[in-house]
């Protein structure tokens, strides 16, 4: 019997009840270990925990378990140029090469900061091979983006920026700042707000990190993608065992190497849920938010199939984070997620550590959030 802990707001013993059933060996994708946690109104209304956060050692997971995240951390990039365009300090329509003059070369000077939060500004991959422990030199990865050519025009196609995405808008914020992400993360997005959610991880928490359990190989007569689709994800191609490796955990990969809570995603979504705001902070205004929002990419992506994409989040025209479309936020490969639910003002935040084999549409999550919002709403009625 897998010990399931927490607290959970009586409005919302729904959620605990789908959360245990992700537990039983007849779910669709059974846990192994994971948190989810919600914020209704900026107050903290789910926080639950089961399952062991490493199977080798049965260790329990905890609120305080993190796990890598992979793309549920470009919530991180995206509120980071949000915040710097509600100060005017840039706008979405700014070229790139306006504040990272290298970056227009080889003809990306009509590449847009829009264009990369998108993921059409034709930069999805790195075309020259790189290895992980060139990830982690930022000075070598975004000079080479620099200098790279786009596939295509700025703005004509859709090809998700596995990693690229961070790299491209976080360099950004680094010019504007002088501020590299780690630091900027902590001293403007989750620092203010106590999330434990941070771009990488200090060896001081390395107890902390859950170990991820890799699902099985896709099927061999699986439809293989765009081959420049490909290169996003496979240059370099990360497998899980990757990711306990001290050079990943030291490394500041925006778009893919966040460590988080699920109460560290939530609290993070929850504030922006909360109109930019919690617990008497407030990161970020409601115009704000509403311009992040807005949709600027309908898809299809050459990766990803159908989706819509806003200012570096997903909008939920596809349903994964509840049943209103107009939800938005960020999920990673594997399953973990964080959503903002402006009508029900509910964030929540989600972090598994059995991977699902897609990025989006992990049964696990999607029923939890669905349980969410309706319990908000019945809550709310």
């Amino acid at each position: 019997m897998v010990e399931i802990s927490g607290y959970v707001d009586p409005a919302f013993n729904r959620v605990k009840e789908v959360f245990e059933a992700n537990f039983s060996d007849d779910a669709a994708w059974t846990e192994v270990g994971s948190g989810y946690t919600v914020y209704a109104n900026g107050k903290k209304v789910v926080e639950l925990v089961g399952g062991v956060a490493n199977q080798e050692t049965g260790d329990p997971w905890t609120v305080e378990t993190l796990a890598n995240v992979y793309s549920t951390s470009k919530a991180i990039s995206s509120i980071a140029i949000a915040q710097l365009v509600e100060k005017g300090k840039v706008s979405y329509d700014d070229p790139v090469g306006k504040h990272w003059p290298e970056f227009a070369e080889n003809g990306k000077e009509d590449v847009t900061i829009a264009h990369v939060l998108s993921h059409t500004s034709g930069v999805n991959a790195f075309e020259t091979p790189i290895e992980l422990a060139d990830m982690a030199d930022w000075e070598k990865c975004t000079s080479l983006l620099a200098k790279q050519k786009a596939f295509c025009a700025a703005g004509e196609k859709s090809a998700y920026h596995a990693f690229t995405h961070g790299y491209l808008a976080m360099e950004v914020v680094r010019r504007v700042t002088g501020l590299m992400p780690a630091d900027y993360t902590k001293e403007f997005i989750t620092g203010p707000i106590d999330a434990d959610f941070n771009i990488g991880v200090g060896q001081q928490d390395w107890y902390r990190v859950a170990k991820l359990v890799p699902p099985p190989p896709p099927p061999a007569d699986r439809p293989q993608p765009d081959p420049q689709a490909a290169k996003a994800i496979m240059n370099p191609f990360i497998v899980p065992p990757m990711t306990e490796t001290p050079v990943w955990r030291n490394a500041q990969i925006p778009a893919a190497n966040g460590h988080a809570s699920a109460s560290g995603v939530a609290k993070l979504w929850g504030a922006i849920a909360n109109d930019g705001e919690l617990d008497g902070v407030k990161i970020m205004s409601r115009s704000t938010i509403d311009a992040m929002r807005a949709p600027r990419n309908l898809g299809p992506d050459m990766l990803l199939g159908p989706i819509v994409l806003g200012a570096g989040v997903i909008i939920n025209a596809a349903k994964t984070f509840g049943p209103n479309v107009d939800a938005f936020g960020n999920c990673g490969m594997g399953g973990s997620a964080g959503f903002a639910d402006l009508d029900q003002k509910l964030g929540a935040g989600y972090v598994p550590n059995r991977l699902f084999p897609n990025l989006l549409q992990d049964p696990r999550a999607m029923a939890l959030h669905n349980a969410a919002v309706e319990c908000a709403a019945t809550a709310g009625a």
